[in-house]
């Protein structure tokens, strides 16, 4: 995890080339970061802070540019920390890196995981091309989240954007004159609301060219500019394919499956899954380096851990856990964070017997009973349960910058569970906890696992029950599904990420692995769910049936019928002050 930033500023043309600046063009010079931006850059990336000055000098006399970008590092890939923003003196090329190559997908059948320093590895792959199909290639083979910036200076060409699926975050800034691009936004409570920051689309590959007469305008065929995206894929889609993110085809097969189509533990995309599931894990969870040493609050040693779960208690997260238990060595803990708040608005509605409010929080009830069903199946492992209580008074104190990190999300379900994952990623306990977690220690853990993408590949929302049962079966829930793995990366992936790396911390999704996500999208739908077959027993409900049955085999059979629950409901950050309050109202 990194936090990035990049300007690109345009000298203007002068009459007087006498005036002592080169080529006869003037500029403002660019400014330092704020200190808001460069606070906010180093949360993400504690390890290191970077800086790389350079410029653009056109052809002929033409436009000239001052370019400065700067990089902050969280080092959790290879042997120590490797400095950024990468630089190769010798020709000027520049990039800045935030993300995980996990793998380079080759030519053929030939797939490349990367040890080592993975961006590093990217560095040299472009320092080889020449030309801008040559980037490209490096670029759309990376398996992994990300978002980059790339300073071609030998063709004056700048690259920027965010992987596929939208797994990390960057916004952009754009005058006539100056393009800024930025892990984060330099919003603050006294800063104009009309800021013009924008989420850059994960639809694909940006290329700015400053040879370019207008290099910050879009190309079109009436206007035309220096700016161009190019797709994830190159393959030619042809009317009424079901491309989604340049990954592969969604299998829309909706004929009547087969009498004996229902899941079972012996079906096999139960086995598959399993499968598939332990690969996206192995990548994810192996070879975390040692987080630096930290202190408790009475000065001894604390606890060091390499990987935590954002643990709700639900199918996605404790399969994640338990999964994660068969791939980690036996002497390493693992964390489990799970928040509950105060919420004024419940709290005034309780029943007098209840004397804990945290407790009392739905997810804290369910993530109790998936931690001791995990320490039934898996009693050698060292599992933590981090309860993180968040009084109302710190939520209210913590609002502007949850609101900020959100930006340009602005409406009251962004902050619901913006709040959540800030605080959950935080994992720290405001109401002096003493006995699983301390008022004065958070984990140390700098990797978080999260379930995010189950409920959209395997059918685990309302939506798709209503989809089958109501507009038409296996077909309409097909068109449903596809609506949403579609449209995973214009979602709010990137609003996450700035609120949760906030704390030094980097979220991984391993049902959002490529591979993982090809595969599903070929499985016919009625393999992911089982709406045909709404019997329960100890298959569990029908959504997202495929999973269950894999949490089933795992020896897990409560938390396999496990119903989903979002986490501003679970957590209790939906609606604090009114009930009466939509979620797409914007924050006030």
């Amino acid at each position: 995890m990194c936090g990035i930033h990049a300007v690109i500023a345009l000298k203007t043309a002068t009459d007087d080339s006498s005036n002592g600046h080169d080529n006869g063009n003037t500029s403002t010079p660019i400014e330092p970061l704020s200190e808001v931006l460069h606070t906010r850059l180093a949360r993400r990336g504690p390890d290191h802070f970077g800086q790389v000055n350079s410029s653009f000098a056109g052809q002929d006399g033409g436009k000239t540019a001052d370019l400065r970008f700067t990089s902050t590092v969280l080092a959790l890939r290879g042997d120590g920390l490797t400095p950024q923003p990468f630089e190769e003196p010798s020709t000027g090329r520049v990039l800045c890196w935030n993300g995980e190559v996990w793998r380079f997908d080759g030519a053929g059948d030939k797939h490349d995981e990367v040890d080592g320093n993975d961006g590093q590895q990217l560095f040299d792959r472009l320092k080889a091309c020449v030309d801008t199909p040559g980037v490209l290639n490096v670029l759309r083979a990376i398996e992994g989240p990300f978002a980059f910036v790339y300073y071609d200076r030998p063709t004056g060409q700048l690259y920027y954007g965010r992987d596929r699926l939208g797994r990390r975050s960057l916004l952009e800034r754009r005058t006539d004159d100056t393009l800024t691009l930025s892990s984060v936004s330099d919003v603050s409570p006294s800063s104009s609301s009309d800021n013009p920051w924008v989420e850059v689309e994960a639809d694909g590959i940006y290329m700015v060219d400053l040879q370019q007469e207008r290099p910050f305008a879009s190309t079109s065929s009436d206007a035309p500019g220096g700016t161009t995206r190019y797709d994830w894929s190159d393959e030619t889609v042809v009317d009424g394919d079901a491309i989604v993110s340049g990954l592969g085809r969604f299998n829309m097969d909706s004929v009547p499956p087969p009498d004996d189509a229902r899941l079972t533990l012996d079906s096999p995309s139960v086995h598959q899954l399993r499968e598939q599931l332990m690969a996206s894990l192995r990548l994810r969870v192996q070879n975390v380096p040692l987080p630096p040493s930290t202190t408790s609050s009475n000065g001894h040693p604390s606890r060091v851990t390499r990987i935590a779960v954002l643990f709700s208690g639900g199918l996605d997260c404790t399969v994640l856990a338990r999964m994660t238990h068969d791939l980690l060595p036996a002497d390493q803990g693992v964390d489990l964070i799970n928040v509950a708040f105060e919420n004024p608005r419940v709290v005034s509605h309780l029943k007098g017997d209840v004397t804990d409010i945290y407790e009392a929080c739905p997810d804290r009830i369910t993530g109790r009973a998936s931690y001791a069903e995990l320490q039934r199946a898996c009693p050698s492992r060292k599992w933590r349960f981090v309860a993180v209580n968040v009084p109302y008074t710190e939520t209210v104190a913590h609002r502007p910058e949850i609101v900020a990190l959100m930006h340009p999300h602005n409406t009251e379900m962004d902050l619901s569970i913006g709040t959540a994952l800030y605080f959950a990623s935080r994992a720290v306990s405001s109401t002096g906890e003493t006995t699983e977690t301390s008022a004065h220690h958070a984990t140390s853990a700098r990797v978080l696992l999260s379930g995010l993408g189950a409920d959209e590949l395997f059918g685990g929302y309302g939506r798709h029950t209503v989809a089958f049962s109501r507009d038409g079966g296996y077909s309409a829930l097909a068109s449903e599904l596809l609506l949403d793995v579609a449209r995973l990366g214009r979602r709010n992936l990137g609003r996450d990420d700035r609120v949760l790396a906030h704390w030094g911390r980097e979220v991984r999704f391993p049902f959002l692995d490529e591979r993982l996500v090809r595969w599903a999208l070929a499985l016919p739908v009625w393999a992911k769910c089982d709406f045909a077959n709404t019997a329960g027993g100890d298959d569990g409900e029908p959504a997202k049936r495929v999973l269950r049955l894999v949490a089933l085999s795992l020896g897990m059979p409560n938390v396999a019928k496990e119903k989903k629950r979002a986490i501003q409901f679970g957590a209790r950050t939906a609606k604090m002050e009114s009930g009466r309050v939509k979620g797409t109202a914007l924050v006030a």
